[in-house]
């Protein structure tokens, strides 16, 4: 096993969901704008990419954000708090997606047309209920992987689908086009994360 594996199974195994968290430790936009980047390189349906993030850092915004989340004491410990949004419209970034891929050498630009065609016909013909599974998916996808970028620089997180929605809505003036998918804590534990045991892989696989 070579070192950057040995990594990625460290940083696995390693991750808790953490509930107490150092109120004092504070993480720069800028390095959360880095988590994040490394984050979104998470696959995604046609790589439209159907998430947006809503950052909270403000003491007394998070605050008022523990009370739509069920009082979750780390709502308002944790340096921030990540909403992820899933886009139910994801394929208004089509075009903007392919050629960006086009200008990058990606793909040629019959590839690129085609793609931008196919998107525009099937997307928005898709009942809304399709596109939201898609965003919902796709955005426990980044999710996960904003977890492991968070893990391998030495923070912690833990995800939260408890919290009242349509408050949330209400509360952040979030456009139709998104849907709130979850909250994610980020920041120090104070306290480590309680280990958990998992079922064994042989008893949930089959082979065919």
């Amino acid at each position: 096993m070579n070192t950057s594996e040995t990594s990625l199974a460290t940083v696995i195994r390693e991750r808790r969901s953490v509930r107490k968290y150092d109120p004092n430790l504070k993480i720069s936009q800028e390095e959360i704008l880095d988590i994040l980047k490394e984050a979104t390189l998470a696959p995604s349906s046609s790589n439209l990419q159907p998430w947006k993030f809503l950052v909270i850092q403000d003491e007394e915004t998070k605050k008022e954000l523990r009370m739509i989340a069920n009082n979750q004491e780390q709502v308002e410990t944790a340096s921030a708090v990540i909403a992820v949004l899933g886009d139910r419209e994801m394929y208004h970034n089509g075009e903007r997606v392919y050629r960006s891929s086009f200008e990058a050498g990606y793909m040629d630009e019959t590839t690129m047309s085609r793609m931008i065609e196919n998107t525009n016909k099937l997307y928005p013909a898709a009942p809304i209920g399709i596109r939201e599974n898609i965003a919902s998916f796709d955005a426990g996808l980044v999710s996960m992987q904003l977890m492991l970028v968070a893990r391998a620089r030495g923070y912690d997180t833990v995800p939260m689908g408890g919290f009242n929605k349509q408050q949330f809505i209400e509360k952040f003036n979030i456009d139709d086009r998104y849907m709130p998918v979850l909250l994610l804590a980020l920041g120090k534990a104070a306290a480590p994360g309680h280990p958990t045991t998992r079922i064994p892989v042989e008893e949930i696989v089959e082979f065919i």
